[in-house]
C-alpha cells in the first residue's frame, strides 16, 4: 500500500517557448542568472512539500546544462542548504553519478551531511548517461562495460567506507591507501571520519537494465523506477524481486521501490492534457535521444526495438501506457491503485515534475494533490 510521497525535480528552468514545435533542445541558451534561479526554485518546492506532508524531495546531478534542463551540479550540497529551510522533508539524491566521483569524498560528504541533518540526506548513485559530464570528468560512459565496471569497483569503495572501521582497497582503478610511508610505518588500511550516523546507509539506485537489477541487488541497493510503461514496469519489478531473493535478500512484490510517474490534476482529463502536453512535449525532446522512452507495445516488445514504435512518445501513448495519470483527484487515484495493488510491498510513489510546467503552477498541483489524492491513500 502507498505510504510516502515524493517528488523528483531534475533542476530545470522555468522554460520559455515549449512543446514540440518550440525552441529546439539544442539551441537553448540562458544566462548564468537564469541557471542560477534553479535553487530559490528548489527552495520554494521543498518549503511547500514540507508543509503539505511530502516524505521526499529528489534532485538529479548534472553537469554543463546550458540548455536549462538539468541545473543541480551537487546534490549533497543542495540537500545540506534545504534542510536549513525546512523541519522534516528529506532531501534524496537521484542520483550522485559516482563515476565523476572519488568514492571517498563522496563518502565523507554524505557522511558529514548525514550527520548534520539528523539522517535527512537520502544517498542515490548512478552510473550516468551523458556523454557531455562522464567522459569531460576524465571517467569512461562509451565503453559501456568499462563504465560498468568502474562503476562497480566505485560503489565496492563507497560501501566499505560507510560499513568498515577500517579498510584498504585495491582494485583495477582504486587503491585505498597506497602502500607509502607515514610517520614511520607503512599504511595498510584508512578509516573514513567521520563515518555516517545511521547506519547501514540506505542507497537508492535507478533501474536501467537486467545487469544493473543483478548489481543491485548483489549490494543491497534499492530501487526506483519512474515514467515506465505499465509492462516495464511490471518486468523489472519481477526481476528486481527476483534476483534480491536469489542474493538472499527476500522482498515483497515492490517492496524497497520507489515507482514514479507524471501527474496532472484538472477538472476534467481534457483539460489536463490540454495544459500538460506542451510540457510533456518539451520533456522528450530533450530525454528521448538519451533511450528515456520505457514503453512496450501490445507485444510486449520494448519501444525502439524491430517492430515495435521507434519514435517520440505524445501524452495519449504515455497515458495509454500509464506513465501519466491525468484528470481529476478521482480519476489519478484510481489510477495509481490500479497499479499500486499489484504489488504488496510498494509504498512508495513519486510525482515526475514534468519539465516545462512553471514552478508556480506545479505547487499549486502539489497542493492539490496533497489535499485531494493523498488522503485517499491514508484512509487505505
Amino acid at each position: 500500500m502507498i505510504k510516502h510521497f515524493h517528488v523528483l525535480y531534475v533542476g530545470q528552468l522555468e522554460l520559455d517557448n515549449i512543446g514540440r514545435h518550440g525552441t529546439p533542445a539544442n539551441a537553448r541558451r540562458y544566462s548564468n542568472e537564469r541557471l542560477s534561479e534553479v535553487f530559490a526554485t528548489a527552495r520554494e518546492i521543498a518549503r511547500t512539500m514540507d508543509r503539505l506532508g511530502f516524505h521526499t524531495l529528489w534532485t538529479a546531478e548534472h553537469h554543463f546544462q546550458r540548455e536549462g534542463y538539468e541545473c543541480f551540479p551537487n546534490l549533497i550540497q543542495l540537500g545540506l542548504w534545504l534542510a536549513t529551510q525546512t523541519k522534516r522533508l528529506k532531501l534524496g539524491c537521484a542520483f550522485n553519478v559516482l563515476p565523476m566521483w572519488h568514492p571517498i569524498r563522496l563518502a565523507e560528504d554524505y557522511a558529514m551531511a548525514d550527520i548534520v541533518t539528523g539522517g535527512r540526506i537520502v544517498m542515490g548513485v548512478g552510473r550516468g548517461y551523458h556523454t557531455r559530464e562522464v567522459e569531460s570528468f576524465g571517467a569512461p560512459l562509451i565503453d559501456a562495460e568499462a563504465n560498468r565496471a568502474y562503476f562497480e569497483e566505485g560503489l565496492e569503495l563507497l560501501l566499505k567506507c560507510f560499513n568498515e572501521e577500517a579498510f584498504h582497497h585495491k582494485g583495477k582503478y582504486f587503491e585505498c591507501p597506497p602502500p607509502v610511508e607515514y610517520r614511520g610505518y607503512k599504511l595498510s588500511e584508512i578509516t573514513l571520519v567521520p563515518r555516517p550516523k545511521h547506519l547501514p546507509v540506505e542507497i537508492w539506485m535507478p533501474i536501467a537494465s537486467g545487469k544493473t537489477i543483478a548489481l543491485m541487488a548483489k549490494y543491497g541497493l534499492k530501487a526506483m523506477v519512474t515514467l515506465n510503461g505499465e509492462k516495464i514496469l511490471d518486468d523489472v519489478l519481477r526481476q528486481y524481486q527476483s534476483a534480491s531473493a536469489a542474493a538472499g535478500r527476500a522482498k515483497k512484490l515492490g517492496q524497497d521501490v520507489i515507482w514514479g510517474a507524471g501527474v496532472y490534476l484538472a477538472k476534467s482529463r481534457e483539460e489536463a492534457v490540454r495544459r500538460l502536453e506542451p510540457a510533456h512535449d518539451e520533456r522528450y525532446k530533450w530525454f528521448a535521444p538519451f533511450g528515456f522512452v520505457r514503453y512496450a507495445d501490445e507485444e510486449g516488445r520494448s519501444w525502439g526495438m524491430p517492430g515495435a514504435p521507434a519514435r517520440v512518445p505524445t501524452l495519449q501513448d504515455g497515458i495509454e501506457q500509464k506513465a501519466w495519470f491525468c484528470g481529476p483527484p478521482k480519476d489519478v487515484i484510481k489510477g495509481i491503485r490500479g497499479i499500486a495493488r499489484k504489488y504488496p510491498g510498494l509504498e512508495h510513489f513519486m510525482i515526475h515534475w514534468a519539465e516545462g510546467v512553471p514552478p508556480k503552477e506545479f505547487k499549486e498541483q502539489l497542493r492539490w494533490f496533497a489535499k485531494d489524492v493523498m488522503p485517499a491513500f491514508k484512509r487505505g
